[in-house]
C-alpha cells in the first residue's frame, strides 16, 4: 500500500539556517512538491534548486524572503538536470530578488556527458542563462553557513548532494526521499553514492522531496539494505536457471503485485542486472539498446560461472 503523504506547509523554518519552499508541484513522482530551500543565517542566502517553474512559486518565494528581513539571494545551485529542479530559473533571474548591484550566480555540475534515457527529462537549461560549472568538494559560504558539494551520480550523472558543515547534515536532491524510495538510472552508481554520504554521518537530511529525515544515517543505511536485498532475490532466481529475461525474474519476485507494475519493475531489475554486469558478476546477450520492450521482455541474462580450479 502507498504511503500517504504528509502535509507540509508552503514556507517553513527549518532550522537556524535552512527554510524550505515548496515548488507547487505536486505529483506522483514530485510528492507534496520539490522542496525548493533559502540557505544561511544573514540576509544573503543560498537558494538550492527553484521548482518547475509554477506561477505560485515566485510570489511565495518574495514573500518568503520579506519575511526574513528583507533577504536576497547572491547564488542559486542546481541539485541536477531534471526540470522540476530548474524550471524556476527564467522567472528569478528577472524577478529582482538579488541585490541590486549583483546579478544571481547559478551553479550546476556540468558531466563531460549528459545521457538522456527514456525515463530521464529532455528539457535542457536555455543557453541564456549562464552556468558557473559545480566542482567536486567545492564550498559555498554564506553567514551561518558552510555547504560543500558531493557528487553523487546514479539518479543521473550529474546529480549532486551538499553537506552542511555547521549542522552536519545533508542536501540529499533526489537520491534519499523524505517518503518511499529513490529512482535512479546507475545502481552501481547510485549505491556508491549512498556509501559516500555515509561517510559524512550525516545527523539530518534534507530531501528534494518529502519531509525532513531527522535519522540521517539510519536512512541512507536503509536505502543501501532495501538495494541489496532486492539484488540478493535476483541473484536467487538466476541461480537457479541457465538464464533469465528482466520480466521472467520480475514474474518470480513481484508475483504478488498488480500486471500493472510489472513493467516498471523490469527496468527497475534491468538496472540491478546491469550493476551485476559492471561487476563482472553477470554475463548477457545484448538486445536493441534502442528497443524498451525487446530488453526487458528479450533479453537473456545469466550469472558468471566461477572458472574451474
Amino acid at each position: 500500500m502507498t504511503e500517504a503523504l504528509l502535509e507540509l506547509p508552503v514556507f517553513s523554518k527549518l532550522s537556524q539556517r535552512v527554510w524550505r519552499v515548496l515548488g507547487f508541484n505536486p505529483g506522483k513522482f514530485t510528492l507534496q512538491g520539490t522542496n525548493t530551500y533559502l540557505i544561511g543565517t544573514g540576509v544573503r542566502k543560498l537558494l538550492l534548486d527553484c521548482g518547475e517553474g509554477k506561477e505560485e512559486y515566485l510570489p511565495c518565494l518574495k514573500k518568503s524572503l520579506e519575511d526574513l528581513e528583507g533577504a536576497y539571494i547572491s547564488d542559486i545551485i542546481i541539485s541536477h538536470t531534471h526540470y522540476d529542479h530548474w524550471g524556476g530559473l527564467p522567472s528569478i533571474l528577472s524577478s529582482g530578488l538579488n541585490q541590486s548591484s549583483s546579478p544571481i550566480r547559478v551553479h550546476k555540475f556540468m558531466p563531460n556527458v549528459m545521457e538522456t534515457t527514456e525515463f530521464s527529462s529532455a528539457h535542457q537549461i536555455p543557453e541564456d542563462i549562464r552556468i558557473t560549472p559545480l566542482e567536486n568538494n567545492h564550498k559555498f559560504q554564506v553567514e551561518g553557513a558552510t555547504l560543500q558539494v558531493i557528487h553523487t551520480p546514479g539518479h543521473t550523472k550529474d546529480h549532486c548532494t551538499f553537506f552542511l558543515e555547521e549542522e552536519g547534515s545533508i542536501f540529499t536532491a533526489d537520491c534519499i526521499l523524505g517518503q518511499g524510495t529513490a529512482v535512479f538510472e546507475d545502481l552501481k552508481d547510485y549505491i556508491d553514492g549512498l556509501k559516500r554520504l555515509l561517510d559524512y554521518e550525516p545527523k539530518r537530511l534534507y530531501p528534494g522531496h518529502g519531509p525532513v529525515i531527522e535519522e540521517g544515517k539510519t536512512k541512507i543505511l536503509e536505502y543501501i539494505k532495501h538495494r541489496q536485498d532486492r539484488e540478493a532475490q535476483i541473484v536467487q532466481v538466476l541461480q537457479t536457471r541457465q538464464s533469465a529475461t528482466p520480466m521472467d525474474i520480475v514474474q518470480v519476485i513481484y508475483k504478488d503485485y498488480p500486471e500493472s507494475l510489472h513493467g516498471p519493475a523490469a527496468h527497475s531489475v534491468e538496472l540491478h542486472l546491469t550493476k551485476l554486469l559492471k561487476e563482472g558478476r553477470a554475463t548477457t546477450v545484448s538486445a536493441d539498446p534502442q528497443d524498451l520492450v525487446a530488453r526487458l521482455t528479450q533479453q537473456q541474462w545469466s550469472l558468471k560461472k566461477e572458472p574451474s580450479l
